[in-house]
This record gives C-alpha cells, structure tokens and sequence, in this order.
C-alpha cells in the first residue's frame, strides 16, 4: 500500500498515542506491530494501528502529521473514536486494502 498516510498508533484503548506519517501503511504499521524499529513504540508497547488516513501527496500528509502531533489528548482521542469507536486494531482493514490492490485471489469474488 505505497500511498502517503497519516496513522495514529495505541497501546490499548485510551493508552499511549504515537502518530505517523508514511508512504506505505502496510509496512510501517507492521514494523511497528513487530517491534522492528527501536523507539518509543517499542518502549511503551504501542502496536494498534487505531487511526489512519490516507493523502495524495507525502507533503500533505506530512502537514497533517504535523498539525495532529500539536493537538491537545482529548482531541486525538476524539479523532480516532469518530472512525473506530470500539478502538479496533485496523491492521487488517490495512491488510485487506492492500491484498484488493493487488489484485489477490480473495479479492477477484
């Protein structure tokens, strides 16, 4: 999935928040849910992708990431609970939109 995207991260629900930005989801969200990139992910156990977003351009979602990293708890809290109110792991919806990309047999129906 090699589309820029903004993403937020959890360690549970109303746990620690990290937010990102990438150009490919399905990469990052992994690496992260793997502990394969030393940091504050891993040091504070954050492996639910919540919240994503995704952008045409790497400039665009680099101005979003930005302006999310300035945004006060609640309203981060209430970004990701307006799109996954039960504060779903939404690596496979990720999974999913990458497999009907390429054009996997599960998504030729």
């Amino acid at each position: 999935m090699k589309q820029p995207a903004v993403y937020i991260m959890a360690s549970q629900r109303n746990g620690t928040l990290y937010t990102g930005v990438t150009a490919n989801l399905l990469q990052r969200s992994w690496q992260h849910r793997e502990d394969v990139v030393e940091g504050f992910t891993r040091r504070y156990g954050v492996k639910m992708l919540v919240w994503y977003e995704q952008h045409e351009s790497m400039g665009g979602a680099i101005a979003r990431e930005k302006a999310i990293k300035k945004w006060n708890r609640a309203w981060k809290l209430r970004l990701i609970e307006e799109r996954n109110p039960p504060w779903r792991d939404l690596w496979s919806e990720v999974v999913g939109d990458f497999s009907i990309a390429a054009g996997s047999p599960s998504s030729r129906g």
